[in-house]
């Protein structure tokens, strides 16, 4: 196979009928070491002071970096289309995405 080829190449992904419902999470929290990043998502309920990891996906860091261009070139293209997306900061609420130090949501 030449290069033109290998780079045409297609992948087929399969998505089962579980995976296609999809699981709701409005709290990601990440962690890393120097050879993974670990993304576990959560759903948290107001006044219920326990939430579940419903999903955790371990990547490279290379993958990681990846995943976060392509959000944002899907975001541009998202705003372009229907508005800013508008994020309120409030220090106290952890309802969100948050980083490693869990105290500091992601703005």
């Amino acid at each position: 196979m030449n290069d033109k080829q290998s780079k045409s190449q297609k992948i087929n992904i399969e998505l089962n009928e579980k995976e296609a419902e999809g699981i709701y999470s409005n709290l990601a929290i990440i962690t890393h070491s120097p050879a993974e990043f670990i993304i576990d998502f959560t759903r948290v309920v107001p006044g219920v002071p326990k939430a579940k990891v419903h999903a955790r996906i371990i990547t490279t860091p290379q993958h990681a970096k990846m995943l976060m261009k392509a959000l944002q070139d899907n975001i541009n293209k998202y705003e372009s289309r229907f508005g800013e997306i508008k994020v309120d900061n409030h220090p106290q609420q952890h309802f969100g995405f948050v980083g490693p130090n869990k105290d500091e949501p992601i703005n």
